[in-house]
């Protein structure tokens, strides 16, 4: 297509660009262009909620993997990130949590950023959200992302909640509301038994205005300037360099890994490693591609002495059977995220809030890289992080070459008080399958078997077997220090037309899934730059 001049082009069309292409373009006196180097949210998989499990090995995320992590055995461990309209929100288990207020309160009150406090976020939180089961001060009900409670939770996720509070955890009704600790059942971004992504639920609605372009299969190479202004984007499509250029702002959505990939193509980095990549430096910034910061998640797995678990419909004719009870009722085991249970708990007394975050998926070998079962045998699996690692990790490039994997080291475990976290974590898990409600269903733990008893055996297992949680953030650090990145209006420091609205911009992890947020942050983030209202 010729090059065309817009007032905003929004790079990257996931979670944070479907946000802001929506909200941009409620303002007639745009012309906002969305670029996205995946394709359409086409795929049946991304639209009902069991097909999460079918996706996160797929052509639907980029394929990456770490480098070999030091503390983690030496492995290669893989690192979806969704490449796709939507981005994580096309591909995610749809669990909605937001985390805790103090988690907020710390960006703004410790980390530097002005006006991200919770009382200062609360409002977007609640603007993006459109709970069908819940409104209070703590939810909104008429937000584009879709919120709702799971209808019928499988016989497994029941036990599962039994369990906890058999073990003395409380059963909690909203983990997003006055209290985050306790066990039971995760609201979901699914209405109607169909996913609620940020695709769906703001792009879909926003399709027809003539002031929004989007393109997909379109792959930023660079940004291009004007001394330190930025002007546009150099990108290709269909095998040709095209260029656009933005009058007012390019804003860069590109998540933690791609933002400060491209960020470095076009010269803004560590000098140092842009020099060695043979890229000219517009500007030695040593933070993009820092502070990367994730959560590293390990998985017990547990064969069942029955077939009450959703393994049951891997055999292809109670596939068929929920196939049709789908179709003509949206409900069934397709209508399920496999993931429904949950608790957020303390790994020690001392701990002020909950630490450790667990998810509970009525099935076993869900997820690309889990173990399952023996053949013509059902499982369960139990998983959990701790969720403010203190360990940080980098994004770094491998070559110049926009299509080249960029190099991307979470450092996971890098900090021991991370890996002490994530082993209090299994034991308690392990102390959770052991309660009547689940262990009258349990043949055997496969994975950590009996034998495994130690820390330092637990230790070396969990080295073994940790891996991503899908929550990268913090590659592009807002601050307001002269290491941050961004300032807390989300401008690119020592640039003028360039912001970056995304997850990469989080100083630091908050305590749950990120996609919430990171849709917090755009829709703040449209109202700084539309000019709207009283902002920090």
């Amino acid at each position: 297509m010729p090059d065309r001049a817009y007032t905003h082009i929004i790079v990257g069309g996931g979670t944070s660009g479907c946000v802001l292409a929506a909200r941009l373009t409620e303002d007639a006196s745009t012309n906002v262009l969305l670029l996205e180097a995946g394709g359409r949210d086409w795929h049946p998989y991304i639209h009902i909620p069991v097909g999460f499990s079918k996706i996160t090995g797929g052509n639907l995320t980029w394929g990456y993997q770490t480098t070999p992590q030091v503390h983690a055995s030496n492995r290669r461990i893989p690192y979806a990130q969704g490449r796709v309209l939507g981005g994580g929100s096309s591909i995610n288990a749809e669990v909605f949590t937001r985390g805790v207020p103090a988690d907020y309160d710390r960006w703004a009150n410790e980390e530097g950023c002005t006006g991200w406090s919770f009382k200062d976020i609360q409002r977007y939180f609640i603007r993006s959200e459109g709970n069908t089961a819940l409104a209070n001060e703590w939810h909104g009900t008429d937000g584009p992302l879709g919120v709702s409670n799971i209808a019928n939770p499988q016989p497994l996720t029941r036990a599962f909640v039994m369990s906890c509070q058999q073990q003395g955890i409380p059963l909690n009704s909203d983990f997003n509301g006055a209290e985050q600790a306790g066990t039971g059942y995760y609201q979901l971004n699914v209405v109607g038994g169909r996913r609620v992504s940020a695709a769906r639920g703001y792009l879909d609605p926003a399709r027809g205005r003539k002031n929004l372009t989007i393109l997909t299969g379109a792959r930023a190479h660079r940004l291009t300037f004007d001394g330190h202004r930025a002007t546009g984007v150099e990108y290709e499509l269909r095998g040709k360099i095209e260029t656009a250029t933005a009058e007012a702002e390019v804003i860069v959505t590109a998540g933690a890994i791609g933002t400060p990939k491209l960020l470095m193509l076009s010269g803004i980095g560590p000098a140092e490693h842009l020099r060695e990549k043979g890229i000219e430096v517009r500007a030695d910034v040593a933070g993009v591609g820092a502070n990367l910061s994730d959560h590293v998640n390990i998985d017990l797995v547990a064969e069942l002495k029955n077939h009450l678990s959703l393994d049951k419909y891997k055999k292809p004719h109670w596939a068929a059977w929920a196939g049709l009870q789908y179709a003509l009722f949206r409900s069934g085991p397709v209508a399920s995220n496999v993931v429904e249970g949950g608790l957020f708990w303390y790994s020690g007394q001392d701990r002020s809030m909950p630490d450790l975050q667990f998810h509970f998926l009525s099935g076993a070998g869900a997820e690309d890289g889990v173990a399952g079962v023996a053949p013509g045998k059902s499982g369960i699996t139990l998983n959990c992080y701790g969720l403010r690692p203190k360990a940080r990790g980098s994004v770094r490039l491998l070559s110049a070459d926009p299509k080249a994997a960029p190099d991307i080291d979470p450092n996971f475990f890098g900090h021991p008080d991370d890996l002490r976290v994530t082993i209090e974590g299994l034991k308690l898990s392990r102390e959770v399958f052991a309660q009547p409600a689940l262990a009258k269903h349990i043949s055997r733990v496969v994975l950590p078997d009996d034998s495994i008893k130690s820390d330092d055996e637990l230790s070396d297992f969990v080295r073994n077997h940790a891996r991503t949680s899908y929550h990268p953030v913090g590659t592009c650090r807002m601050g307001s220090d002269d290491s941050a990145v961004v300032d807390p209006t989300m401008k690119v420091n020592g640039f003028s037309g360039l912001r970056i609205c995304d997850s990469s911009i989080f100083p630091s992890l908050i305590g749950s899934n990120t996609n919430a947020p990171t849709a917090m942050v755009a829709e703040k983030a449209s109202d700084i730059i539309l000019g709207r209202g009283k902002i920090l």
